[in-house]
């Protein structure tokens, strides 16, 4: 059973809270290295570890998953396509590409669904919120909702993917130059590569 330690070796370098789901998993959707979504219990600690969620919220959501199994992994079922649409629209930008009608479709129904559990609450201004919301699928509506958001309101072509791991993040430097999901990661990991490739050169001359 995984904890919210588990779930953080998924680093949250999205900045945005749909790309950092669709970071939960490394690797192509029907080949995957690595996915800490592997059961209803992980999707609730992510909710957590992401900010999504507040842990009186995840308490609820275990109790309800344990009163209805079967309801947990139909969410689980659903998250996991929420997650493959996400990729699918977000890695499309990424590379230059507009999404298919059929995925943005379905998300748009995924949003009015969201929209339907949640309540405006102020502070400061109006947002949608969830609090109220008492159902095993809330870890999945802001998600979407943070994903709707980006598509309609950010910067599209500040969405990337990391060339070392495929993670996907908004570059939100000054001068769009971010290549690397973290420079502590897969930045670090070039540098030693071309760092050794500089020395093994030198050394053959």
């Amino acid at each position: 059973m995984e904890t919210v330690d588990d779930v953080t070796r998924m680093r949250l370098v999205g900045g945005n809270l749909a790309l950092d789901f669709v970071n939960t998993r490394t690797g192509p959707p029907d080949r995957s290295d690595d996915d800490v979504l592997m059961g209803y219990r992980e999707l609730v600690a992510w909710g957590i570890y992401a900010g999504a969620l507040i842990e009186a919220e995840a308490a609820v959501l275990r109790g309800l998953s344990r009163d209805d199994p079967d309801g947990a992994d139909a969410t689980l079922e659903r998250s996991l396509r929420i997650r493959d649409a996400l990729d699918d629209v977000f890695r499309s930008l990424a590379t230059g590409r507009d999404p298919g009608a059929s995925v943005l479709d379905r998300l748009r129904d995924d949003e009015a669904d969201a929209l339907s559990h949640a309540r405006l609450e102020r502070d400061g201004t109006f947002a949608w919120t969830w609090r109220g919301d008492h159902t095993l699928e809330r870890p999945l509506r802001p998600v979407v909702h943070a994903a709707i958001q980006l598509l309609t309101t950010g910067t599209l072509n500040r969405i990337k993917g990391c060339p070392g791991c495929g993670f996907l993040f908004l570059d939100e430097s000054k001068n769009r130059s971010r290549r690397w999901c973290s420079m502590d990661d897969c930045g670090t990991a070039e540098k030693i590569r071309r760092y050794v490739a500089a020395r093994r050169s030198s050394a053959s001359r």
